[in-house]
C-alpha cells in the first residue's frame, strides 16, 4: 500500500519487479543500472530519493578516522565506570550488571524554569521538565551490545521495559525516550557502553508523526501500517537480517541511511513493557544479531544512533502503534559519512546514496561470530 501525498487515500500499485542486489536494467542494455527513483517512507509519510549511482561519485571531502585499538575492561578516570567519581561529585556503586543514575547533564528536568517571560507572538515558549536518567549497560569500559551474551542484552531491554513504565507512570511525563549513541562520529562524550532515557513533558516529533501515520492508515484501510510493513518485507525477503517466530531485524524498503535496520516484535505492541519474556529474548537475539553484522562489516566497532519508538505515555489507545528500535548508523563506506545536507536540511528530503537492497544483502553476507571472537577457543 502506498500513500499518495495530498489525495488522502491508500490505493494499491501495481506489484515491484523483483531485480537481483536492486539493479535496475535497461531496456537497451544487458548492464544493470543502479536504482533511481523515489521510495515512499510511509512512516513519515515523505518521499526518499534513492540515487545509488552517486555512491561512487569522487570524494575530496573530509574521512572518519578509524577507530583506536580495544580500550582496556576499566578506566580509572572514565566517570561511568564501576567506583569512580562522577562531575557531580557522586560516586558510581561497584556495580556488576546495568546501572542506571539521574544524568548529570540533563536536557530536560524537574528543576527547570517555569515561571517564563512569555515572546511575542508568533512565538512560544514552555518549561522544559522531565527526568534525564543514563543506564551504564555492562561495568566492562570495552564492552558494547555486539561483544555482549544475549542474556545481558536481555537485561538491558529489561532495564528498558521498568524505566518505560515507571518514568511512563508520573503524571508529567508525555512520552518516554530510550536511546543509544555510539562512536565519535555521532557525538558519544564517553566510550563506555551505555544508553539514556528522556521523559518528557512532550512527544518527541518522530513519535508524533509516526503515530498520526498509523492512525490515518488504520482509518483508511482497516489495518495496521507497521505489520503490514513487515509482512511486505517478508514477502521480498532481500532486506530482512534476522527472524525467528517472535522478532525481525531488517533493512526497510525506504532507508534514509545506507545501513539504517528496524528490529522489531513480531505482535503489536505499544511500549516494550508489553513484551512478554520469550519475547524480550527474542528481540535481544535480534539485537545481538544485527550489532555483530555491523562490527564484521569492516572489522570495526559501527558508530550508530538508536532509538527505541515507543507511544506516548499518557495513557490513551494507541493499538496502532507498533513498537521498534531503529538504528541510524551514520556511515555509507568504512571512512565515508552520510552527510545531511541541502536535500535533508534545505529541502526536507532524504537522498539516499545507496539501496536496502545491496546493503542488506552485504550484511547478510557477513559472519555471525564477532571478528574479535574469531579463533578464540569455544
Amino acid at each position: 500500500m502506498i500513500a499518495l501525498p495530498g489525495a488522502g487515500r491508500f490505493r494499491r500499485e501495481p506489484p515491484l519487479r523483483r531485480e537481483d542486489d536492486s539493479v535496475a536494467m535497461h531496456d537497451d542494455s544487458t548492464m544493470p543500472a543502479p536504482v533511481w527513483e523515489e521510495r515512499w517512507h510511509p512512516l513519515r509519510e515523505e518521499w526518499i530519493i534513492v540515487a545509488a549511482h552517486r555512491q561512487d561519485r569522487p570524494w575530496a571531502g573530509q574521512v572518519v578516522a578509524i577507530p583506536p585499538a580495544q580500550p582496556p575492561a576499566y578506566v580509572p578516570d572514565c566517570y561511568l565506570c564501576p567506583g569512580n567519581l562522577r562531575i557531580s561529585g557522586a560516586r558510581n556503586p561497584d556495580y556488576t550488571g546495568t546501572f542506571v543514575f539521574d544524568n548529570d547533564h540533563p536536557c530536560v528536568g524537574p528543576d527547570a524554569p517555569r515561571d517564563l517571560s512569555p515572546p511575542p507572538p508568533p512565538y512560544a515558549n514552555r518549561p522544559a521538565t522531565g527526568l534525564a536518567r543514563v543506564i551504564c549497560y555492562s561495568p566492562r569500559h570495552d564492552l558494547t551490545l555486539a561483544e555482549m551474551p544475549v542474556p545481558a542484552i536481555t537485561a538491558i531491554a529489561g532495564v528498558w521495559q521498568q524505566q518505560t513504565r515507571d518514568l511512563g507512570n508520573r503524571p508529567e511525563v508525555q512520552h518516554v525516550l530510550c536511546f543509544e549513541n555510539k562512536g565519535e562520529v555521532v557525538g558519544v562524550s564517553n566510550p563506555h557502553p551505555h544508553g539514556q532515557i528522556y521523559a518528557t513533558n512532550f512527544v518527541f516529533k518522530t513519535i508524533a508523526t509516526e503515530l498520526a501515520a498509523a492512525e490515518r492508515y488504520r482509518r483508511e484501510t482497516d489495518r495496521l501500517l507497521f505489520a503490514d510493513i513487515i509482512a511486505a518485507e517478508q514477502s521480498d525477503g532481500r532486506r530482512i537480517l534476522y527472524e525467528d517466530e517472535h522478532a525481525i531485524a531488517f533493512l526497510p524498503y525506504f532507508a534514509r541511511y545506507a545501513y539504517e535496520v528496524y528490529v522489531a516484535p513480531k505482535r503489536p505492541v505499544a511500549h516494550i513493557y508489553a513484551l512478554r519474556d520469550e519475547e524480550v529474548e527474542a528481540l535481544a537475539r535480534a539485537l545481538k544479531h544485527v550489532t555483530v553484522a555491523f562490527d564484521n562489516l569492516w572489522d570495526m566497532p559501527f558508530p550508530y544512533v538508536m532509538p527505541l519508538h515507543q507511544a506516548p505515555a499518557d495513557g490513551g489507545d494507541y493499538s496502532t502503534f507498533h513498537f521498534f528500535i531503529a538504528f541510524h548508523p551514520p556511515l555509507r563506506r568504512p571512512n565515508m559519512l552520510k552527510y545531511l545536507a541541502g536535500p535533508e536540511i534545505g529541502g526536507g528530503n532524504f537522498l539516499s546514496d545507496t539501496t536496502p537492497e545491496a546493503k542488506a544483502a552485504e550484511l547478510r553476507a557477513v559472519s555471525p561470530i564477532h571478528y574479535r571472537e574469531r579463533g578464540t577457543p569455544p
